[in-house]
């Protein structure tokens, strides 16, 4: 895609703009239905997009997966700790939501500025280098 027309630039933006706004979805509304709207648009969109989309697709479609195995993580840790009827489960789903869930988010929402804005954005700890 030629990244230099402003055609293929707005292109881009529209598509960083939805691949952050699907992951925040992913995270808060519909979780694995956002997601497969994420899979599907970074193996059928990625190659041809500008820098710009690629670099959000590839932060969304990665930090899904993180998502995704610190929710398994959680679940292993209520069930290692005594099952869902255990007093513990409270503990561990409490720690979940307001570290690892709400971190999550809160980066999903700086992504989604960035996308804004234009600018590209690498998640913290868990994002892959960008190309831009």
């Amino acid at each position: 895609m030629d990244t230099t027309s402003p055609a293929a630039a707005e292109e881009g933006l529209a598509l960083a703009v939805a691949a952050e706004a699907l992951y925040l979805l992913n995270l808060m509304v519909v979780p694995g239905l956002a997601f497969l709207g994420i899979a599907w648009m970074w193996f059928t969109k990625r190659k041809p997009a500008t820098a710009l989309a690629r670099c959000h697709l590839d932060q969304v479609f990665f930090a899904s997966l993180w998502a995704g195995v610190l929710l398994v993580i959680a679940n292993a840790a209520i069930l290692f700790f005594g099952g869902y009827q255990s007093p513990h489960t409270w503990v561990i789903v409490i720690l979940y939501f307001t570290t690892c869930h709400t971190t999550l988010i809160c980066f999903g929402a700086i992504g989604l500025a960035r996308a804004l804005a234009g600018k590209p954005y690498r998640f913290p700890l868990i994002g892959r280098p960008c190309d831009t």
